[in-house]
């Protein structure tokens, strides 16, 4: 799973969320440090309003949880999100000896991200990717 602080980068570079069934997320309050959620059609569902998007706690053992606007979340995209995101820029993921790479291109030019795991290359990867385009 995608770190924390990698999935708050690409929050705070820009990297939007439409929450989906089978999205992770946390909670950016307190108290909430550990716990991962899912949307599910079942149990955490997404509501879009004029006001925003809020993900709506469908009578979980989640208690004294209903709901939590999506800004207070925080997404934690999976591997093949990631890889989706990149898009045409993506070359390749390879393993490596302390964990993997990814190879894309930014403007035409061959670049490369390391990390321990296959996530969080990708991530980094995508998180070089929007700062070069944000340039």
């Amino acid at each position: 799973m995608l770190s924390r602080d990698l999935a708050l980068a690409l929050q705070d570079a820009g990297v939007r969320w439409h929450p989906v069934s089978g999205d992770a997320f946390v909670i950016n309050r307190e108290g909430f440090e550990g716990d991962v959620f899912v949307v599910s059609d079942m149990t955490i569902e997404s509501h879009e309003f004029e006001t925003g998007t809020i993900l709506g706690f469908n009578g979980t053992t989640e208690w004294a949880l209903d709901s939590v606007a999506l800004e207070n979340a925080l997404w934690l995209p999976h591997e093949h999100q990631l890889r989706e995101l990149l898009g045409g820029t993506f070359l390749s993921l390879s393993r490596i000896e302390d964990g993997y790479r990814v190879d894309f291109a930014i403007n035409g030019e061959s670049a490369f991200e390391e990390a321990a795991t296959p996530a969080d290359a990708y991530a980094a990867a995508l998180l070089g990717l929007v700062r070069a385009a944000s340039r």
